[in-house]
């Protein structure tokens, strides 16, 4: 088995892990047996992956075998093993896992899609969610292997835990948030925000609106943000509002939260004064005139 140092640097190209790992197969995998494939987020897309809490096995699968019924855009008969990026920045994407393909299912074909008959696969199993290349074009988003053997690999990382990058540095989408609460990988996460009382702020990404909140007393940040993962808004009533709509007489909840983007303005020792805290909370609502054009209510 491949076993290369954590980070590469590019030396390494991705032919050399597939050929190196397909080798020890039994039958072999050569390139020509595997097709290369990058999906990107969508957010806001109905047919798409909208983003990172989309990346279940079954989400995933649904949206990989179906494509277009053209064979300029997708091959008429793509090969055996189809190996799954994710985009993860501009250019670096990250492998998500192995399908192997028997081929098309006729009976699902429509007037523009194909569906094919994909099953997970354990090639490259050791590698998933660690394995990362530099895709060159992100507008061409599959390839056969072996035009996509040159692709440098940028890392190859142990994913088991999740450094804290310090509270100035601190910045979480809500699905983050939500693994950052619960996930044995943010432990070191956690340690540090049930320390500390602070101001933090929530952005929509959809618009660029801010919330300003504080955490005091024995909630900590820790606390504070635990009851946005558990249902979206904390209590907060325009975030509150964002999390339902009205369909007909009824209210439904949407799922709006997961557009929303966390960070740290200021942090305070646990011995802090409520009243220092409530001062930085309003001066940060008045710099930010979130009250004028933000998510505060108050």
């Amino acid at each position: 088995m491949l076993d290369p140092e954590p980070s590469l640097g590019g030396s390494l190209k991705l032919g050399h892990v597939l050929s190196s790992i397909g080798a020890e197969h039994d039958p072999p995998i050569d390139l020509e047996d595997i097709h290369v494939i990058r999906h990107s987020f969508k957010p806001g897309g109905h047919d798409g992956l909208q983003g990172p809490e989309d990346l279940t096995p079954e989400r995933v699968l649904a949206y990989t075998r179906e494509q277009d019924l053209s064979t300029r855009r997708f091959p008429a008969e793509p090969p055996r093993y189809w190996v799954v990026l994710i985009a993860d920045g501009k250019r670096r994407s990250r492998l998500y896992g192995t399908f192997e393909n028997s081929g098309e299912v006729l009976s699902e074909r429509t007037d523009t899609n194909r569906s094919f008959d994909l099953q997970p696969s354990e090639f490259l199993a050791p590698l998933r969610d660690r394995l990362v290349v530099e895709w060159s074009n992100p507008r061409n988003w599959h390839r056969r292997a072996s035009s996509a053997a040159g692709l440098p690999v940028l890392e190859i990382a142990d994913r088991d835990k999740v450094a804290f990058p310090g509270f100035d540095r601190v910045r979480l989408t809500f699905h983050e948030m939500q693994d950052m609460v619960d996930d044995h990988r943010y432990e070191d996460w956690r340690a540090a925000l049930r320390e500390v009382q602070g101001i933090y702020l929530i952005t929509d990404s959809t618009n660029g609106k801010h919330y300003v909140g504080k955490a005091d007393g024995s909630e900590r940040i820790l606390g504070r943000w635990t009851s946005y993962a558990k249902d979206g808004h904390g209590g907060n009533v325009a975030l509150r509002e964002l999390a339902f709509e009205s369909v007909g007489t009824d209210r439904v909840r949407t799922d709006h939260a997961r557009n929303f983007v966390f960070s740290i303005l200021r942090v305070f020792g646990p011995s802090t004064s409520t009243s220092e805290v409530d001062a930085a909370e309003s001066h940060y609502k008045r710099a930010l005139l979130t009250r004028e054009f933000g998510l505060n209510r108050n």
